[in-house]
């Protein structure tokens, strides 16, 4: 390929590239998607455990409400593509859904491979050229996009679709030239951050606990003493710090590293309140009179955790369990309901399943997803700055811009 012509170039197979690939060609626009993997979806294949959370099935104002930014932006996307046109979108496809707790919606065969393989089928059955190769530079001429140039040659046309994901995941080809290619046009791109992404802790025993993860848990996360997330669920500790599901939830809530401190409480036992903890610590404490505090604590937590607690508590690990002062106890209630980890960062924002920041929204017209400074440029996806708490919120974006992108070429 030296030179080819179309009416659109959509750079990335992804989720919001393909949807904006699949709209534009229905309606007899000459599309060509370009993706440097063999396959299309790559990051849609391994989202959700490989299972793919496709949506949230609620609606617009429960929606916004899981939008943490500018979510006013949104309005008109999710009035063209809300959850339930997401979901009948796919289900008229020809894939089956299920909604599960928090409203989460995923294909009944739980294989993600299905949700980006029925988007393949729609872009080939609407016409879509698919081309294996990477875009290198969006060419203008009198402030109108008139070409793209990629590693096989140039691409004439009359309108391209940044649709390039941001940086997290970079293997599945998120490496950020979205962002390269908005800024070399004249557009502002937002600092990024990961987001839906483990933390690090600096104290040792998270690093000790490894691999120990503690379910039906709550988890407190407090930004300079000011309670701003709590949710009940799993998590794990790590080598650098904790993981699993409660902590990425808890991580979009944690938007000002560098500014404010963070640091998070763990209720190990949610669903007794102090005073009945105390009453099962009591009746264990009795059962076990005679043996040592260290060995004392068998019924109430997990054996890689025990030598934690012990420590934490500030209770002798060698003292008899029937010499336990009421004030030693109450410390223990205490460190049961509220056991810390201190909070020193994320890990690294190839580590997150979403990138916060991105391309300026203030710069990009909302009813059609079209550049306000380059006439011809349209934005979709995780290469804007939005991105939602988890729970199907992140993908739902990506289907809405890209839709509204497509149908407005």
């Amino acid at each position: 390929m030296s030179s080819i012509t179309c009416e659109l170039v959509v750079i990335g197979g992804g989720a919001a590239g393909m949807m904006c690939a699949i709209q534009a060609a229905s309606r007899g626009v000459d599309t060509v998607l370009l993706e440097p993997n063999r396959q299309l979806g790559r990051k849609l294949r391994i989202t959700g455990k490989g299972r793919c959370n496709v949506t949230n099935n609620c609606d617009i104002k429960q929606f916004m409400a899981n939008i943490p930014g500018d979510g006013r932006f949104l309005y008109s996307a999710l009035n063209r593509l809300s959850p339930a046109d997401t979901i009948a979108f796919f289900e008229n496809a020809g894939l089956p859904l299920k909604t599960e707790r928090g409203n989460r919606v995923f294909p009944q065969s739980d294989n993600a491979n299905d949700v980006a393989g029925i988007l393949t089928r729609l872009c080939d059955r609407n016409g879509v050229k698919i081309l294996h190769t990477k875009a290198e530079k969006i060419l203008t001429e009198n402030g109108a996009v008139c070409a793209v140039k990629t590693g096989q040659g140039k691409i004439n046309c009359r309108a391209a679709a940044i649709c390039t994901g941001g940086l997290s995941y970079p293997l599945t080809g998120s490496d950020g030239d979205g962002y390269r290619f908005a800024r070399e046009l004249g557009h502002t791109v937002n600092q990024t951050r990961a987001s839906l992404v483990p933390l690090e802790s600096d104290d040792d025993y998270c690093a000790q606990m490894q691999g120990f993860s503690l379910k039906n848990v709550a988890l407190s996360v407090y930004e300079d003493e000011k309670l701003i997330f709590k949710e009940q669920g799993e998590m794990l500790f790590t080598h650098f710090g904790v993981s699993g599901p409660l902590v990425l939830s808890a991580s979009s809530h944690m938007r000002k590293f560098g500014k404010a401190a963070y640091r998070l409480a763990i209720d190990l036992k949610p669903a007794l309140d102090e005073k009945k903890l105390d009453a099962r610590i009591l009746r264990d404490f009795d059962k076990y009179s005679n043996r040592e505090f260290k060995n004392a604590l068998t019924d109430l937590a997990g054996y890689t955790m025990i030598p934690v607690l012990v420590k934490l508590s500030g209770i002798p690990e060698d003292q008899k369990v029937h010499s336990i002062t009421r004030e030693q106890r109450l410390k223990l209630v205490e460190l049961f309901k509220a056991f810390p980890v201190s909070v020193s960062g994320t890990r690294p924002i190839a580590e997150a399943i979403v990138t916060s920041g991105g391309v300026n929204t203030k710069e990009v017209n909302p009813r059609t997803m079209e550049s306000k400074l380059v006439e011809g440029l349209y934005f979709a996806g995780e290469v804007l700055d939005l991105d939602g708490y988890t729970g199907g919120f992140n993908l739902q974006i990506a289907w809405s811009t890209g839709y509204v992108a497509g149908n407005s070429v």
